[in-house]
């Protein structure tokens, strides 16, 4: 059974960074591209970044590049996001998930809610 827990999100203030997790299970971790979508409040999914299996490729929204990196770590089964510069645009439930690019996916975890609020 496919598994992914989110985890890392929290309220920070405009300008402030927060790096996610995602711990995988159930699939062949290193051999799946990842990718990370978000959902706002009263809004449609947004795929935000997807990284390819062996972590050399990675590929960003244009709301987010330049400001958030998309990492993984193969032996641990985990999938990182690091955000910095946050605005109050990026505040949402943010998933991960399987596959590079998209924003509908099949398997997705409960979500770590990221709010950005002075």
């Amino acid at each position: 059974e496919v598994q992914l827990v989110e985890s890392g999100g929290g309220l920070v203030q405009p300008g402030g960074s927060l790096r996610l997790s995602c711990a995988a299970s159930g699939f062949t971790f290193g051999r799946s591209d990842m990718r990370w979508v978000r959902q706002a409040p009263g809004k449609g999914p947004e795929w935000v970044s997807g990284i390819k299996s062996g972590g050399g490729n990675t590929y960003y929204a244009d709301s987010v590049k330049g400001r958030f990196a998309i990492s993984r770590d193969n032996a641990k089964n985990t999938l990182y996001l690091q955000m910095n510069s946050l605005k109050p645009e990026d505040t949402a439930v943010y998933y991960c998930g399987t596959g590079l690019l998209g924003a509908t996916m099949g398997v997705k975890g409960q979500g770590t809610q990221v709010t950005v609020s002075s």
